[in-house]
Order: structure tokens, then sequence, then C-alpha cells
């Protein structure tokens, strides 16, 4: 009598599986190459199915999924300035940073794709996905500093330092990922400080949001340290005051 091999248990997935499945294999291929060097064929082999598979779930083809997977990012990315609006808003800022920059790290290539577009298969649709990124961050970050009807000046300082941020993270990736990741978190953060405070001084609602904003930090905090190193700087302007 011969035994047999024991067979292996298969389970087969239940269709938001295997959806979810094909998105990250191709999620996983755009955050190391662009969308236009990235085939369904590709897609199915990072996945482990067939090509038809991948045409079942998503009969558009390539650019379907394509769409699927940039909402799929872009939902990650909204989420990211998600934070418990307690404490100092440069801890809360940091810590917003902290998971976006780690997207950024983590998807490399396929991030540079997502934000400079030029490719062929950008469509209108693709970009409202990505503006839709922005706007649900800068309300995030309106909601941190306890804005419920921003004027134009403080909406479109949030909106310059979101693509600020983007723009930095951009030349990031192409500086070879230097500075270090917590160093560009904190300068980030610094900058956006600096918006403000230039804001600030033309626009009553922002300099109100300034001051709520300071009177939560801390001496040995991030804009304690700021304080310390830009007063030197400026304190040789006495002359123009």
């Amino acid at each position: 009598m011969t035994s047999q091999a024991p067979t292996r248990a298969y389970r087969r997935l239940s269709v938001e599986e295997r959806r979810s499945q094909l998105l990250d294999a191709a999620l996983s291929l755009f955050a190391v190459r662009a969308p236009e060097d990235i085939s369904l064929d590709d897609v199915a082999e990072a996945a482990g199915v067939s090509r038809p598979l991948v045409y079942r779930y998503f009969p558009g083809g390539k650019q379907q999924l394509y769409e699927a997977a940039l909402r799929s990012a872009a939902e990650e990315l909204e989420h990211c300035f998600a934070e418990p609006p307690d404490g100092p808003l440069s801890r809360r800022l940091s810590n917003a940073l902290d998971r976006y920059l780690a997207f950024v790290d983590q998807h490399d290539a396929g991030f540079s794709a997502l934000l400079q577009g030029g490719s062929v298969v950008e469509t209108s649709r693709t970009t409202a996905i990505v503006d839709g990124v922005r706007r649900a961050a800068a309300e995030h970050i309106l909601s941190h500093l306890a804005v419920e009807e921003p004027g134009n000046r403080l909406r479109m300082t949030v909106r310059m330092w979101i693509t600020a941020v983007e723009a930095a993270s951009l030349i990031w990736l192409d500086e070879e990922k230097e500075p270090p990741l917590d160093e560009l978190r904190d300068w980030l953060v610094e900058q956006f400080v600096a918006c403000l405070v230039a804001t600030a001084a033309r626009d009553e609602q922002t300099a109100a949001v300034v001051r709520a904003a300071l009177t939560l930090e801390s001496a040995d905090g991030p804009m304690g340290s700021l304080a310390r190193r830009v007063l030197p700087v400026v304190s040789d302007a006495a002359h123009l005051l």
C-alpha cells in the first residue's frame, strides 16, 4: 500500500479578497516602477494568478487597475494627516509627517509617478484622485488649527505648504533620500510654522491661530528650539524696525 503526499489545503478567495490581492500586487509594482512600464502580465505574475483572472476583476484593463490602485494609495495618504486633536501642533504635524514620509519611502518610484504625472495612463480621473488627496490633507491641517471657516490667506498658506511637502518629498527621493527622514520631518514642521508666521503678519485670523498654537508649545519642544535658532539670525536686522 503506497502513501500519498498530503494535498495542500486550498481556500477560494472572496471577491473582495481577490481584488485586494490584485491591488496589493499592483501597488508593489508601482512602488518600484513607473505605471507605463508595468503590464497586466506583470501584475498577474506578482499576484501568482493568470492574466485572464486579472481581466475578470478589472475588465477595463490596465487603466482601470491603475486607477483602482491609485485610489487605494490615495486613501492611505489621506489618512496620514488624521491625528487626534490633542497636544502641541508641532507634535501632531510630526506624527502625520512620519506616516506620510514613510509612505513616500516605501513607494518610492510609485510616489513620484503618482505626483509628477506624465504617465501614459494619466487621465482627468487620475488627476482628480491626486488633487483629492491634497484637499483632504488641507482639511485635516485646518482641523488641527481648529479653524472651521478659514479665510483665503490661511487656506492658501496651508495648501502652499502641502505643495511644498510634496515637492520636498520628490526632491528627497531624487537626492538619494537625504537628509535622514527625521531631519526632513522636523524641517517641514518648521517650514509650516514659518509660513504661518509670515501670513500672520498680514492676516488677523492666522495671527490668532499662531497665538493659540504657540500657547501649547513648550520651551524644550520643536518650536522653542526653532525660536532659539532663528532669533540670532534675525537679530542683526534690528535696524529695520
